[in-house]
């Protein structure tokens, strides 16, 4: 059965290895990839399940992609394409805590990656045209775009804003109920293993390490590693612009503060390494949270005895780090989407996705301005003037021509190098 995924599987594996830009431009890339030069979903599809993912906390890009996998072979293929999209980034960023002492720190400031930020711009815009075109069909969706553009660029930075502008999207469309009368439907029955998994780790990894915090286990730092982690990634809304915070305070803003009888047992990783983790994560294709990888390494690096030892237990906490981080994510997209798959039947649900659709849109313009407001573009400069170019470029050549996105992002790279 899975024989027949292969091609899907390829694709994954392509869009893991060259989707930069973080959750907002890999909307881009998947709808080229999944929806324009292979018809694996709907551009629909991939519009709802964008809106979805962004009510759940986690991972969203992760989860919509884990959603196309899902809906193409149910959750063993939703499952293997989750692996292949998260294994590059974090085998780079895990790899990343082993050689960070041995690279020239000024070395990672490397300008091959320095028109990536416009790449990425172009990828978001060509997906805002793309969404546009199929949700914005009226005045109340025309108004509810609007808002929500405003809105996010102002308060991008809260966590709280995406999931409470798609609550009220969906509120404003149910005001009227003309368009779309009630159907009866039957409910299904809710499968609940997922949900319940979710909710037994994480109260068995709270109260295992909270009791291996109270009694000073030796070598509990693993433990801790793990809860720590799985509760961030069960509990971050707004994507990695939120967690990367929220792990500087956990690992090298706090441990500091915290007096305990063996303090080589508190993980702590120091501020400086951590600056550099969040900032190769963003230059990296892939899933922003995949600086777990990262994080693990770094928190269990000095553990052991012996060289072999210390070596072990780094690649043990780049593996929980990974695992922890993603696990979350997968557990309540799995769980939640059946339920909202079935709810969709129901003419309230129904109408409410023409409102959240028309936030989506929103969102993507003002994440659009957002990341341009980083870019140099209007100085008189050569880097201002090519900036603008591969904006325009991207845009027009994902729009216009069948060239593969990965060959997109290697030019990119290429103009990095040369200029």
């Amino acid at each position: 059965m899975l024989l027949r995924h292969i091609p899907f599987l390829k694709t994954v594996f392509i869009h893991s290895c060259t989707a930069f830009g973080g959750p907002q431009a890999h909307i881009g890339m998947m709808l080229k990839n999944f929806v324009h030069r292979r018809p694996y979903v709907t551009q629909q599809e991939l519009m709802e399940y964008t809106a979805f993912c962004q009510l759940l906390p986690g991972a969203s890009s992760t989860q919509t992609i884990t959603l196309i996998g899902y809906k193409r072979g149910g959750v063993i293929l939703g499952v293997l394409t989750l692996i292949i999209w998260i294994l590059p980034a974090s085998i780079l960023m895990g790899a990343l805590s082993f050689l960070l002492h041995y690279i020239d720190q000024k070395a990672l400031n490397v300008d091959i990656f320095k028109f990536i930020p416009p790449m990425a711009v172009g990828f978001l815009v060509y997906a805002t045209v793309m969404a546009f075109s199929l949700s914005i069909k009226n005045i109340v969706t025309w108004v509810i775009m609007s808002v929500c553009a405003v809105a996010t660029f102002l308060l991008f930075k809260q966590p709280w804003i995406f999931p409470l502008l798609i609550v009220l999207g969906g509120i404003t469309t149910n005001l009227s109920r003309k368009r779309i009368p009630q159907v009866e439907q039957k409910p299904r029955k809710i499968k609940w293993w997922n949900f319940w998994m979710f909710g037994i780790i994480f109260i068995a990894a709270g109260l295992l390490s909270e009791t291996a915090r109270k009694n000073d286990w030796p070598n509990r730092a693993p433990v801790n590693l793990f809860e720590n982690t799985y509760r961030m990634g069960s509990l971050v809304f707004g994507g990695g612009q939120v967690l990367m915070p929220m792990m500087y305070e956990q690992f090298s803003v706090r441990p500091y503060a915290i007096k305990t009888k063996d303090s080589t047992e508190v993980i702590r990783i120091d501020k400086d390494d951590m600056y550099t983790g969040m900032g190769i994560v963003r230059a990296l294709p892939g899933p922003v949270f995949s600086i777990a990888s990262f994080t693990g390494g770094m928190a269990l690096k000095d553990y052991g005895k012996t060289p072999e030892e210390r070596t072990f237990m780094q690649v043990v906490g780049c593996v929980i780090g990974t695992v922890a981080i993603f696990l979350p994510s997968a557990l309540l997209v799995l769980f939640f989407f059946p339920i909202w798959h079935n709810l969709k039947k129901y003419a309230a649900v129904y109408r409410s996705l023409e409102g959240i659709n028309a936030v989506v849109v929103g969102i993507m313009i003002a994440s659009t301005f957002y990341l341009m407001k980083d870019i140099s573009l209007l100085d008189v400069r050569l880097g201002s003037l090519i900036n603008a170019v591969v904006i325009a470029g991207t845009f027009t050549l994902i729009q216009y021509t069948r060239i593969p996105p990965p060959f997109i992002v290697i030019g990119c790279l290429i103009l990095g190098a040369v200029f």
